[in-house]
């Protein structure tokens, strides 16, 4: 398969497929023809979309490698499976798929042995890898028969540490699932169609070389592998001496310095006093100036690298010119064609599109193309955060705000909210910036919490959002959250289309007459309370009862917004603002008899605690508990939707009212978007807004509770009694895969569920093991018939992992 784009590796890949991206002078993929030569595998299709022209202007007929080339192109995208249906009928006996920009010393004969002698029908090349999550994970019986994957999994969804290499033995009769020119993808079309079906697939688990060189690090380890001769694969050049290879026609001055492991191509000239290595590679018929120093650097072919100049993990393309005293630090890509002037200095993690050029003396401290981020997953579970001007900067900022911007195919607006806080206004208007460069127009909300941005979204009609806070721990922290149109978070395939543009130079940049002006909002605040009015069932009533509520929070802003609105519809409100707010000062006040309940409001105005009448915490899941209840008493049409961690009393709950309890993966996204899927105001609408609108919330459980002349003491007397528990475990990161692939092996398939993480029954209830997507940590919830039992299987679980982390393998 060699249709890859290889975005993610560019500007190494901007004129060139991924296939034919070089490692140690050699494209990857005749690598893989000669792994395949080598196994006497010779009738060979070759599938290709990107630039394919390149590639079989290269391998012509295969003739020089001793092999039958047969290439097939596509013209619309058909997916990995598809792609191979398309080459017809070449697929007429047992065959290997594999991929042309992955390099590996496999050994073909031991699988293909393993493939005949299980009678399988698809046998997947699996191998362990510690960080799975870039990968389709898999997990097998003891006998290797394939029992369950998923393809690029979140953290949550991780049930293993054993990746799909994409290499595949298959035989034909398989891909008559689909017909030829279909789209579809092998892992998620037909291995779960097989897997369904019970034909025999089974996974072979080599401990052999593979890499994906994807991206810019796995290319340049995989070269750094070579050199070490960790990877069984022959040089196809003399070894002169011990770790420096070298090609026929090169020259090396006497003078020159080798540093082992080196490889030099052929007809290159070193000049007197360099100093080459370790792990460099240097192309053909490049020149090295006097007294250049190299080191674990890689030049392609017919470069230029002047003298006394410096590079440090650098990738130079080719036909790349270096000119005196330049200075290339780590993680630098410099693209083919390009000129670097003298004295001029590249700093670490810059990338140069190809033929540009650099003049004298200049420092580059940014892209000279735009679209590239040092930080590959830069989504936590729910924001971007980090230190203002260390890792949000102005100029990432505004990369954000136009990556966001260009996922948008149609027109329209977006967004941009936040506090009035120094840092946070700075990164506002650079992500203004970057959404201007776009052609997408701004709206600026001033002074905004969370919840207002999330309202602005849908009362402007907007695609989209982003709202940027100050982080209450930190003066010099700041929160990014990207929503979508409906104003929820964005979900994961969101992120990672954010992530992957920032990753390429995919941002949409519009000329000079399509900027449009920003457009700013200061009274939001007055439209935000007017909506949530149109909300309540009946205000005169209040206005009668004259409920007095105790408010308390650390933010000026969220206690004004909700007193406004509370006394606009005949509420009385003591408020009290502090820098720590205390449910247990909420419990002292209230106790005193004076108020209907006290509230804390939290989180940028999305979180509420209450405290009733008789000193009775709600919070939480016992919140999320209560706002489900009052719905339902309420009448509201309502599926119950709820987090795959929350406690399973939940379901209880729906069977009481006949109502369908919605499970979804636990980040807030999930939650926010399976409650939003509907455009309508619904039940789930009201369920969005009393979890993540605290202002909102308050005035509907006041309109609630007065008009159906019920105490808050008394809504909480109906709440289910459970009983539930949450432990946190640190681990490392590579532990995760391995630790959840051994729980599911040393347990029944019926007392499992792999929802998120894995959940394990037991007679005296459940327990649920989820690593963390953002820290590197496992959550244990437990859930018991009693609260003994809670506890046992806490302490059950939380030293099952432990003991599983001090067992590293």
């Amino acid at each position: 398969m060699a249709g890859g784009k290889g975005t993610r590796l560019r500007p190494l890949t901007c004129g060139l497929p991924k296939p034919m991206v070089p490692i140690i002078n050699k494209p990857v993929m005749e690598h893989g023809i000669n792994l395949l030569k080598r196994h006497e595998i010779t009738d060979i299709a070759v599938t290709m979309a990107y630039l394919p022209e390149n590639i079989e202007g290269y391998f012509e007929t295969g003739k020089k490698w001793g092999v039958n080339l047969n290439y097939f192109i596509e013209d619309v995208p058909l997916g990995t499976a598809g792609s191979v249906r398309n080459t017809g009928d070449f697929l007429d006996e047992t065959f290997i798929v594999i991929s042309g920009d992955a390099l590996t010393d496999l050994d073909l004969d031991a699988a293909i042995k393993f493939h005949q002698f299980n009678n399988s029908k698809a046998t997947l090349v699996l191998r362990k890898e510690k960080v799975p999550l870039e990968y389709g994970v898999v997990i097998t019986d003891d006998n290797g028969k394939v029992i369950r994957f998923l393809e690029k999994p979140s953290w949550g969804e991780v049930f293993s540490n054993t990746i799909n290499t994409g290499i595949y033995i298959l035989e034909p009769e398989v891909m008559e699932y689909y017909t030829k020119g279909e789209n579809f993808d092998f892992s998620k079309d037909l291995f779960p169609r097989l897997l369904n079906d019970k034909i025999p697939m089974y996974g072979y688990v080599t401990d052999d070389y593979w890499c994906d060189i994807g991206a810019l690090e796995p290319y340049k380890q995989t070269q750094f592998d070579l050199l070490s001769q960790k990877v069984n694969l022959p040089m196809g050049v003399k070894e002169i001496e011990k770790g420096v290879w070298i090609d026929e026609g090169t020259l090396v001055s006497n003078n020159a310095k080798l540093i082992p492991p080196v490889y030099i191509g052929k007809n290159c000239v070193i000049n007197e006093n360099s100093s080459i290595g370790p792990f460099t590679v240097i192309g053909n018929d490049c020149k090295i100036g006097p007294s250049a120093s190299l080191k674990n650097t890689t030049l392609w072919n017919n470069c230029t690298f002047g003298s006394l100049s410096e590079a440090r993990g650098t990738v130079i393309c080719s036909k790349v010119t270096i000119g005196s005293k330049v200075k290339l630090y780590e993680n630098s890509v410099i693209g083919e064609g390009s000129i670097i002037k003298d004295n001029s200095t590249i700093k670490q993690d810059i990338k140069i599109w190809p033929q540009k050029t650099v003049e004298k003396n200049a420092t580059l401290t940014q892209n000279l193309i735009w679209g590239t981020s040092a930080k590959k997953n830069v989504f936590g579970v729910r924001n971007i955060s980090g230190d203002l001007n260390t890792d949000i900067t102005p100029e990432f900022a505004t990369k954000l705000g136009a990556a966001f911007a260009s996922i948008f195919k149609d027109e329209g607006a977006l967004i941009i909210s936040g506090d009035e806080s120094k840092g946070t206004c700075l990164i506002k208007n650079a992500l203004i910036a970057g959404v201007q460069s776009t052609g997408t127009r701004p709206i600026k909300v001033n002074n905004c919490l969370l919840p207002m941005s999330r309202f602005a979204i849908r009362y402007y009609n907007a695609l989209g959002g982003i709202h940027v806070k100050k982080d209450p721990t930190s003066n010099n922290r700041v929160n990014i959250e990207f929503l979508n149109n409906k104003g929820a978070n964005i979900p994961k395939n969101v992120e990672r289309d954010i992530e992957n543009t920032l990753c390429t130079e995919g941002i949409n940049r519009c000329s000079v007459e399509d900027i449009k002006d920003v457009i700013e909002v200061d009274n939001l605040s007055y439209f935000y309370g007017e909506e949530c009015k149109k909300l309540l069932q009946d205000i005169n009533q209040i206005k009668k009862n004259s409920p007095k509520i105790f408010l308390t929070s650390s933010s000026q802003q969220e206690l004004e917004l909700a007193t406004a609105l509370l006394k606009s519809i005949g509420c009385k409100v003591d408020v009290e603002i502090t820098s720590k707010p205390s449910l247990d000062r909420i419990r002292a006040r209230v106790w005193e008899g004076k108020y209907s309940f006290g509230a804390l409001m939290q989180g940028n105005g999305e979180s509420l605690s209450l405290v009733d009448g008789k000193g009775r915490v709600v919070e939480k899941e016992n919140y999320f508990f209560l706002v489900s209840l009052l719905l339902l008493k309420k009448g509201e049409d309502i599926n119950l939707i709820a987090p795959h961690t929350f406690p399973t009393v939940f379901e209880n709950l729906g069977k009481t009212y006949n109502r369908q309890v919605v499970r979804t993966k636990s980040n807030p996204a999930s939650v926010m978007n399976e409650m939003l899927k509907e455009d309508k105001i619904t039940g789930n609408y009201l369920q969005f807004i009393l979890n993540y609108n605290a202002i909102w919330g308050l005035g509907i459980i006041v309109d609630y509770l007065v008009n159906n002349t019920i105490t808050l003491s008394q809504l909480i007397s109906e709440l289910p009694v459970y009983f539930y528990k949450k432990q946190e475990i640190p681990c490392d990161w590579e532990d995760k895969g391995r630790i959840i692939k051994e729980l599911i092996m040393e347990n029944k398939e019926e007392d499992l569920e792999l929802f998120e993480g894995v959940r394990i029954k037991d007679e005296r209830g459940w327990g649920l093991i989820l690593p963390d997507h953002e820290l590197p940590v496992f959550n244990i919830y437990t859930q018991g018939h009693n609260e003994e039992y809670a506890q046992e299987l806490c302490d059950l679980f939380t030293e099952k992992v432990k003991s599983k982390l001090k067992n590293q393998r």
